[in-house]
């Protein structure tokens, strides 16, 4: 807490700070600037309302993969949730209630998409610029859009022709009734295990396009009771506790995860097959849910009920490529032709990790996009050489592969925090993390990619064009906190 005895010199009221998106980082950083006595902030959001992935992922089943009580701020703790892995309206539910707890609507602009950035290195602010043509300054600027934002859909010809019903996971159209209905679902990822088996017993039929397998591991799902929140909510250090464990549990589990190391990879790939052979019966059905690739190379899956699903009698698993989308469904390479009602497209989302989210103009007139022509690089994944007072949260590789995102994000707005109380101590005009700095960082992790798991051979949405991996960080949470637990001024360039 900053106390009034050393209050920074700038005026905080004359210290405008501009934070883009009100998801998890832009309410925690939001949090965290108020319990340092700095109310000169503003939270643009594009959308109507606050929750970012957790308002726009309402599809059947939608729910976290990562515990409740390691995915939720660890300076917000909340003993009453309703499992252990928390379904989507639960998370939104406690996001809007911080929101209110902490009095932020006020210093909200919803439905204001932020579209351009560009620095005045003379005056150490930033200018930034709405879709309505609205400018705002800003002397920091806190950015966390997120990656989870934007539907993908895929490259598949015929898409538009089809006349029935295509919804996206992201997108759910819940006025559209499936029940009764012929379905098909493209794609097997992350949002796929939920909703296969939330839609399979209520439509008629219901066709799963494959194109590769998943790792899909067992869900240790568990309600709690009234008694059981009610000992949190009475003793907590009980949900210290559980919060604990379970972050270091998936620190010990991560190596399995990460490392590209075969024997450990085994270890996992056993435990997903003992998985499949209790939840398959058929042999042939379970060579096709197989994965061919090393247990971590892509996006471990945790599921009780989706394998299952297709021992269901209206449920059946397509692995021949589509062709096209035609105007009654799909017909695959084969030339046969399924007819469906409804598409469901559980294809992810447009990550664009190497682009910026809008266009953003640093010193000397450059952009975020020609600086990162060759992938996106920044200074442990938060800081740019060139864009100064520009703060990214779950930027370049700082992905988790193993544990909660919430771990790095919260270390990241400290730094963020640090940084602006410098700024705002010595009258600071900006800071610019040195551009050796920077390549020294970057070099060290991507020379640790190597002997990562996610450059074993598959391809996967971790990887850019180029095959290299700008999106995880290739270690422990509890390293990357230590490497960030600090802001440095020696490491950037100074304006005063």
């Amino acid at each position: 807490m900053t106390s009034s005895s050393s209050a920074p010199r700038a005026d905080r009221r004359d210290f405008p700070i501009a934070i883009i998106g009100a998801g998890f980082a832009g309410i925690g950083t939001a949090i965290q600037l108020k319990k340092a006595g700095i109310d000169s902030f503003t939270i643009f959001e594009r959308a109507g309302e606050i929750g970012g992935t957790w308002r726009d992922n309402t599809y059947p089943g939608a729910a976290c993969d990562v515990p409740s009580h390691v995915y939720s701020f660890s300076f917000e703790p909340k003993p009453d949730w309703s499992r252990t892995f928390a379904e989507s309206w639960e998370i939104q539910e406690y996001l809007l209630g911080v929101v209110e707890k902490w009095k932020l609507r006020e210093h909200m602009l919803l439905d204001t998409e932020i579209v351009e950035a560009r620095f005045d290195e003379e005056e150490g602010a930033w200018t930034l610029t709405t879709g309505s043509g609205d400018t705002f300054r800003a002397r920091v600027v806190v950015a966390g859009a997120g990656g989870l934002v934007d539907p993908s859909f895929p490259d598949i010809k015929g898409i538009e022709s089809f006349a029935g019903e295509m919804i996206h996971t992201a997108r759910w159209d819940h006025d559209y009734d499936l029940t009764g209905r012929r379905v098909a679902v493209i794609g097997t990822g992350a949002s796929a295990v939920q909703v296969v088996p939330s839609i399979a017993p209520q439509v008629e039929t219901l066709a799963v396009f494959q194109r590769t397998p998943a790792w899909v591991v067992p869900k240790p799902d568990h309600i709690y009771s009234e008694e059981e929140k009610e000992r949190l909510r009475r003793q907590p250090w009980r949900l210290w506790l559980s919060r604990t464990l379970r972050y270091w549990g998936s620190e010990l589990f991560g190596p399995l995860v990460f490392l590209d190391a075969p024997r450990l990879s085994r270890l996992g790939e056993r435990m997903s097959m003992r998985h499949l052979h209790q939840q398959v019966k058929d042999p042939e059905l379970r060579r096709k849910l197989t994965p061919d690739f090393q247990f971590g190379c892509k996006r471990i899956l945790i599921s009780d009920d989706y394998w299952r699903s297709f021992e269901r009698d209206n449920v059946e698993l397509v692995t021949e490529p589509i062709e096209e989308i035609v105007r009654e469904g799909i017909r695959t390479r084969d030339g046969a032709l399924h007819e469906f009602d409804a598409i469901v497209m559980a294809t992810g989302f447009s990550l664009n990790i190497a682009t910026a989210p809008f266009p953003v103009t640093g010193r000397d007139g450059r952009t975020l996009d020609e600086v990162w022509s060759g992938g996106a690089v920044a200074y442990k994944g938060m800081t740019v050489s060139g864009f100064p007072n520009w703060f990214i949260l779950m930027g370049p590789n700082t992905g988790p592969g193993h544990t909660s995102v919430l771990v790095y994000t919260e270390a990241q707005i400290q730094y963020a925090l640090q940084a602006i109380r410098e700024i705002m101590r010595e009258d600071l005009r900006w800071v610019d993390v040195k551009q050796e700095v920077q390549d020294a960082y970057n070099a060290g992790i991507q020379g640790r990619m190597k002997h990562m798991v996610w450059s074993s051979g598959c391809s996967s949405w971790y990887l850019s064009a180029d095959g290299e991996n700008h999106s995880l960080y290739p270690g422990f949470a509890a390293e990357y906190i230590l490497r960030a637990r600090r802001f440095k001024p020696s490491e950037y360039e100074i304006a005063r």
